[in-house]
Parts: C-alpha cells; sequence; structure tokens
C-alpha cells in the first residue's frame, strides 16, 4: 500500500475531512490561513479557500458537498462555496473559535470558541437560510460552563439532538441543543481530550487523549465501551465503518523524545481491533506526530495529517479487504491469509 502525499501546507495539519461520498478531502493547518480541497482518486489539488486571517483549526463539508464551514484562530468561522472556493458567509466570534460542524441535514451548524480574551469556551449554534442573504448574524443557541475549559473537538450527536465535546480537563460533555445544558459530564481522560470521532451510525464515539489511551463510548449514555492503550499521546482516532477497526495517532513532540523512553515519540498510525481491543500493527511515514486521522467513508482507505505539514492519502490493498484470517507482522506491515 503506497500513499499519496499530499503537500499544501506550510505548517502543521491540524484537521482533515472527507466529504460523504468520500471522492473529496479538505484539509486545513494551524501555521496556514487557506483551506485546501483535494481529489481523493488521485491526490490532485482541487483549489483553496482564501480569505482567513489565522490559523484554521476545524473544517466540515456539508453533505452534498456544496458548501464547507472552516474554524479559525482570527476569531470568525466562515462558509464557503466548495466548486468555486468563494466566501458566502462570515460568523463573527469574540475570541479564536475551535471547532465547527454541520448538523444532519445540513440546516444548522454549531462552532466552539476558546476560552481566552476574557470569554468562555462556549457553544453557538446557528441556521442556516436557505438564501445566505437573510442569514442571521446571532447563534439561536449559546451553552457554556465556567469550569470546562478549552474545547479541543466537538461533534453533533444523532438527529442533532445533542452536541458532545472534548476538553482539556479531560471530560468529555454531552449537552442538549434543545435546551442549551449540560446535560451529563464524565471524566473521560487523565489529561486534555484532543479528539471525539463517531461511528457512522452515531450510536458510539472515540476519543483520544494526551494520557496515551484511546476509548470508545456509548453515544447514549456515555458508557465506556471498549480501551485502547497506545505508548505514545494520542492526538486522533478513527472507527472504520466498514471493518472491526479502530486507528490512533499522535507521537510525543521533538523536544520531549530523547528525555522519555524510545518508542514515546514514535508517529506511525495504530490499528486495534474494535471488540478484542488488541492492537494490530502499524503504518509509518509521518515525521511528526499525527494529529488528525480519518477513514474514507467507504471504508477502503484512509487520511493521516501530521506535523510534519503532509496529509497521506492510504488506499487499502485488496488483501485488506477480502482477509480470511488477519494478523499484523511487528514491522508494521500487514500479514493476511487470503481467501483461497
Amino acid at each position: 500500500m503506497r500513499p499519496i502525499l499530499l503537500k499544501g501546507h506550510e505548517g502543521p495539519i491540524s484537521k482533515i475531512k472527507y466529504n460523504r461520498e468520500g471522492d473529496l478531502l479538505f484539509s486545513c493547518a494551524r501555521k496556514d490561513k487557506s483551506p485546501c480541497a483535494w481529489y481523493t482518486e488521485n491526490g490532485e489539488r482541487l483549489g483553496t479557500y482564501e480569505g482567513h486571517e489565522g490559523a484554521v483549526w476545524d473544517i466540515d463539508c456539508h453533505w452534498n458537498s456544496t458548501q464547507l464551514l472552516t474554524a479559525s484562530g482570527d476569531r470568525s468561522a466562515r462558509l464557503w462555496d466548495v466548486q468555486y472556493g468563494t466566501e458566502l458567509y462570515k460568523f463573527d466570534h469574540m475570541s479564536p473559535v475551535r471547532a465547527c460542524g454541520f448538523a444532519e441535514g445540513g440546516r444548522m451548524i454549531f462552532t466552539a470558541q476558546e476560552d481566552s480574551m476574557n470569554q468562555p469556551a462556549a457553544l453557538f449554534v446557528y441556521n442556516i437560510a436557505d438564501d445566505l442573504k437573510d442569514q442571521e448574524a446571532e447563534p439561536i443557541r449559546e451553552m457554556y460552563n465556567p469550569e470546562s475549559g478549552k474545547i479541543y473537538s466537538a461533534e453533533w450527536g444523532a438527529l442533532n439532538q445533542f452536541i458532545v465535546t472534548a476538553n482539556h480537563d479531560g471530560t468529555i460533555r454531552k449537552w442538549n441543543v434543545e435546551t442549551g445544558a449540560e446535560e451529563q459530564k464524565v471524566q473521560a481522560h487523565t489529561k486534555e481530550v484532543r479528539c471525539i470521532q463517531f461511528s457512522p451510525d452515531k450510536s458510539m464515539f472515540a476519543t483520544a487523549s494526551t494520557d496515551k489511551v484511546a476509548k470508545l463510548w456509548d453515544a447514549s449514555s456515555l458508557r465506556l465501551l471498549k480501551t485502547f492503550k497506545s505508548d505514545r499521546p494520542l492526538n486522533a482516532v478513527s472507527i472504520s465503518p466498514l471493518m472491526t477497526h479502530v486507528i490512533v495517532g499522535g507521537g510525543q513532540e521533538a523536544l520531549h523524545v530523547t528525555t522519555s523512553s524510545s518508542k514515546a515519540g514514535h508517529f506511525e498510525v495504530d490499528f486495534f481491533h474494535m471488540v478484542y481491543q488488541e492492537y494490530m500493527g502499524n503504518i509509518k511515514g509521518h515525521f511528526g506526530p499525527v494529529n488528525t486521522l480519518s477513514f474514507a467513508p467507504d471504508g477502503k482507505g484512509y487520511a493521516s495529517g501530521g506535523e510534519d505539514g503532509y496529509v497521506r492519502l492510504h488506499h487499502f490493498d485488496k488483501d485488506y479487504l477480502t482477509p480470511k484470517v488477519q494478523y499484523w507482522g511487528s514491522t508494521g506491515g500487514p500479514t493476511i491469509a487470503r481467501k483461497d
């Protein structure tokens, strides 16, 4: 499996996102003001989205791939036309915007601002007008708890009824969109939770933390289902829509590698069995911590973005997709017994 390397950013990749069909991939970076769009088949760059004046932290695509939503350190979230790259609307905030996302159906969005500049960490929900000339600048819902701290990641739950956030204090929090109240809080990790990603049916979600653990949760009750232990701080996790597999990525910052264990700085993408919680193997490639991961919507590949500024686009070999018995070697490459 030879990856396609995508180089279109000047700094560390902060987020990658497939569209619903999986034929497009969107990426953004912390030291780059211009998100990019790529064709997943061959890695060709479709274009960039010019307009932000600061780091772009998060990105999401409308279900029909017509609009793009971005969250930036310039204290704004913006809507873009995917095809033409033009800015459609700007949502101004009082502090940097860390996360964003389209609701199912694309009629609402949320944004999450940082707890800085004398502003609390907060979630905002907006209705999206059919004609953006009539778009309201004010949110329909504002949700915050002064004790929650910085929000690193957030995702819509099933049927747009709630939003789950990953917080600096190691908690995951469930927010009711109808009432704006914090319904539930769980001390999920001992250190900050860097990533939340839902399963395709949104019945479960996975979290990744710098405490070197990824966990699988029931989305309705926030009950812990599975635990996946790594040997490095984790920044990203993704659940396969095709196999019972979970991938995690992270790595120790370069200045700390020589003062810790020899494995702590490894920047591989690790594969775990989702049911048995067993480590299966890894895929190498990045030259810095892996910051973001995502399986393709059809499960036949995945993409990763790293501190090295590269997006690596992988398409799985046929052996991965049609195994009889599957084992992974210690060298990181797959060793699969084929069907007869």
